[in-house]
């Protein structure tokens, strides 16, 4: 097995920093590719300074998805990690990782957080969706054959968010294996979660109605479960409301932010639906593009 491992970073130099000491010491014999977005915090210079990584790759844009594509587009394995920067593997992630790609097609396991009262962590996810059972991966922290990522063209650079569940809609789609190994470990501070804050309600159901359209179609089942999470959701603000913890106006504010990005996620959907009607369900994927890097510094 050739393992490369895609990192993606904007501003998170100290952070990346242990990731890659984490890497050099508990995975030395992966090509490390670090995938830089506009940062303004000297990554740049960290990462020319080290003898330990690969390939730099810098781009412009600030999203996700464009970065791991950017980060596919140059990576030489057969199997492909993306690890958040802001973590660092354990150390029997690469020992892991090597026992169920040989099985699966990707593998995936736990992000592990430090709290006062003790670790936390998650467990595997899974859902059946229109008689295919979708299972769900870490997104911070998983590893793909080339073969399995080609298939699927890659991340939708559309998305903002909910970039790994789409893929795993489309893995699924197409018959290929997820597996969960909870040795295959990650490990972050408490409070570290690759970037997000605060709930932003517009893109979370513009991007929900998106990936569940574009995968599925315009169905019964679809529409119920938009419904199903928007119901919930409401229902978890209005308790917070009667908690005193954000004011009415917010949640009636949050409540227009859904309907918004339902409307447009709905109608972007079914356009790409319509554009890319194969098996890999991804009219915004790596060959849709080929400018994401702005520089590249090679030192393999």
């Amino acid at each position: 097995m050739d393992l490369s491992v895609v990192v993606p970073t904007l501003n998170g130099r100290d952070r990346l920093a242990g990731c890659l000491d984490a890497l050099a010491e508990h995975a030395s014999d992966a090509e490390v590719v670090v995938v830089n977005g506009p940062s303004s915090d000297g990554t740049t210079g960290m990462v020319r300074d080290r003898d330990d990584v690969d390939l730099l790759v810098e781009i412009a844009d600030r999203r996700l998805n464009v970065a791991r594509n950017a980060g596919l587009d140059r990576a030489s394995g057969d199997v492909i990690a993306f690890v958040n920067h802001e973590l660092s593997v354990e150390p029997d992630w690469r020992s892991a990782l090597a026992a169920g790609i040989e099985t699966a097609d990707v593998v995936t396991g736990p992000t592990h957080q430090e709290l006062k009262a003790g670790m936390t962590t998650e467990s595997v996810e899974s859902t059946t969706i229109k008689g295919r059972t979708v299972t769900y991966f870490n997104g911070d922290n998983a590893a793909f054959t080339r073969t399995a990522l080609d298939a699927i063209d890659g991340f939708d650079e559309y998305l903002r968010t909910g970039g790994a569940r789409d893929v795993a809609h489309r893995l699924a789609g197409q018959d290929y294996e997820v597996t969960w190994r909870g040795d295959m470990s990650v490990r972050g501070e408490y409070g570290t979660d690759g970037g997000v804050t605060d709930t932003d309600w517009r893109w979370k159901y513009r991007s929900l109605a998106y990936r569940l359209t574009k995968n599925y179609g315009l169905r019964p089942t679809v529409v119920r479960r938009l419904v199903g999470h928007a119901v919930r959701d409401a229902g978890g603000g209005l308790r917070a409301v009667a908690g005193g913890s954000i004011e009415p106006s917010q949640w009636f504010g949050n409540g227009r932010d859904v309907l918004a990005g339902l409307a447009v996620g709905l109608k972007d959907g079914v356009r790409a639906r319509w554009r890319d009607r194969t098996a890999a369900r991804n009219p915004n994927g790596r060959a849709d593009r080929t400018d994401r890097a702005v520089s590249v510094y090679d030192w393999r």
